[in-house]
């Protein structure tokens, strides 16, 4: 099917008016390239990360060091998604960056190195955008840091599983 910029234009998730770079915790979401299962496996609801999941998880760890105003929270690696909470500013340390440029980096970062590690230099590793929600109160946070622990628990439901397709 031919471009049609009627039917194939990206729409943006993000909130009018929202700066990203504001202090707060943000959950955010990021999926392989296809959907790919690349990241770990799953079993008896425990999480065994791939050498591309070890790989993602090392850059992840390492994201403070880059950003001095971000504070890692929660992460859950899937076989084909990530789901993690990120805080911006804690302590009220002027912003160095917003969450997209904080994100666009992680992606760039653990592509080259998933791909090194796969021998497939240049492939596509994540889909092009991600989710991100900016969490606004305790009680947020904490539904969504008990998703994020038992999400493991899930996959043989979980729609991305693509053993239930």
């Amino acid at each position: 099917m031919p471009y049609d910029p009627q039917k194939h234009h990206r729409r943006s998730i993000r909130i009018q008016g929202i700066d990203y770079s504001e202090p707060g915790a943000y959950y955010i979401t990021i999926v392989t390239d296809n959907r790919a299962g690349i990241l770990s496996t799953i079993r008896d609801g425990a999480i065994v990360l791939s050498l591309a999941g070890k790989a993602f998880f090392q850059i992840w760890q390492n994201l403070p060091r880059h950003y001095h105003h971000l504070a890692l929270g929660d992460i859950v690696i899937m076989p084909n998604h990530i789901h993690a909470v990120l805080y911006l500013n804690p302590g009220n340390i002027q912003p160095e960056a917003a969450i997209s440029e904080i994100i666009r980096a992680l992606k760039s970062y653990s592509a080259r190195r998933i791909n090194s590690l796969r021998h497939t230099p240049g492939k596509s590793v994540w889909q092009r955008d991600y989710f991100e929600r900016i969490i606004r109160d305790q009680e947020e946070l904490d539904r969504i840091r008990e998703y994020i622990l038992t999400n493991p628990l899930q996959w043989e439901l979980d729609q991305e599983n693509p053993e239930n397709l």
